[in-house]
């Protein structure tokens, strides 16, 4: 029987190797980004990159200011993709995202204060709904939402709905 040590050394060294990517054993993340993809954030992480984007923006043919995207998010060894809907209009503008087990609907205040609690939704929202102010800091876009139409006053909320079990 191997030394409490020895074990201890050998799993510390299992969780600090490298992915297995890097020893030619699969793909890296950013090497497989889908086309079109609007890069939102990218940060260094454990063990490597990490990456927030969208993609594949479609707009719903029968609700105005209503849009389908994938969101891409992307770790140093694992990628998830998610179906997300935004909606864009100044009246009610809002993010419905999904973590595979529960949905979660959360309306937004463009233009109003950015926590770290929402800023990943409004970097989405705005990429989403005004593409070219993708990856800007949502904190710096106040004066333009209002410009916009937006109150910035908006109450933000966030209602989590179960998903069906699996």
């Amino acid at each position: 029987m191997l030394p409490t040590r020895t074990l201890l050394l050998a799993l510390l060294a299992s969780l600090l190797a490298p992915p297995c990517w890097a020893e030619g054993g699969g793909v890296r993340p950013q090497d497989v980004r889908p086309p079109g993809l609007l890069l939102l954030q990218e940060r260094p992480g454990l063990g490597g990159k990490q990456a927030i984007g969208i993609y594949g923006a479609v707009a719903d043919t029968e609700t105005p200011g209503l849009w389908r995207i994938k969101l891409w998010d992307e770790q140093p060894n694992d990628v998830k993709v998610r179906s997300e809907t935004i909606r864009c209009t100044p009246s009610a503008p809002m993010r419905v995202t999904s973590d595979g087990a529960n949905f979660f609907v959360r309306e937004l205040n463009p233009g109003g204060e950015i926590t770290i609690a929402n800023r990943i939704d409004h970097l989405v929202w705005w990429a989403t709904c005004f593409s070219e102010q993708a990856g800007k800091d949502p904190a710096g876009l106040g004066a333009l939402a209002r410009q916009l139409g937006y109150s910035g006053s908006l109450r933000e909320s966030e209602q989590i709905v179960p998903g069906r079990p699996r």
